[in-house]
């Protein structure tokens, strides 16, 4: 159990790093649109909701997917569980509960970076 939670530690930070390399990347990538977007009258808030919706859609995806795959595979681990149900809900909540504050808090940088884009330097900058 203990290699098993260290290897669960060691996927949830690799997701961690993943989640935040791929939202600072769109960022970089959509500097000019963020300060279009700002220049017309976008306010901060809904820049931030803009990068945290991008970087949602693939956790949500990924939870889903593995939500599913856990439902399948499950009954071939269930001799493995001990003093655990296979399909005890409170799991399947809290993984969820931990997977979406981990990529709310690797998605938050991103967005708050975004916020900070200046409209005039992103427009100059193409």
């Amino acid at each position: 159990m203990l290699f098993l939670s260290i290897f669960a530690g060691a996927a949830l930070a690799l997701a961690v790093v993943g989640i935040y390399g791929i939202t600072s990347y769109s960022v970089a990538q959509r500097t000019s649109e963020i300060g279009v977007r700002m220049a017309i009258g976008a306010r901060r808030v809904d820049i931030m909701r803009m990068v945290l919706a991008d970087g949602f859609a693939s956790v949500l995806l990924g939870l889903t997917g593995g939500f599913l795959l856990s439902l399948v595979l499950t009954p071939l681990l269930a001799g493995l569980l001990f003093g655990v149900k296979p399909g005890n809900p409170a799991n399947y909540v809290l993984i969820v509960a931990i997977v979406l504050l981990v990529s709310a808090l690797a998605s938050f940088l991103p967005a708050q970076r975004a916020m900070q884009i200046d409209p005039l330097t992103a427009l100059r900058h193409e």
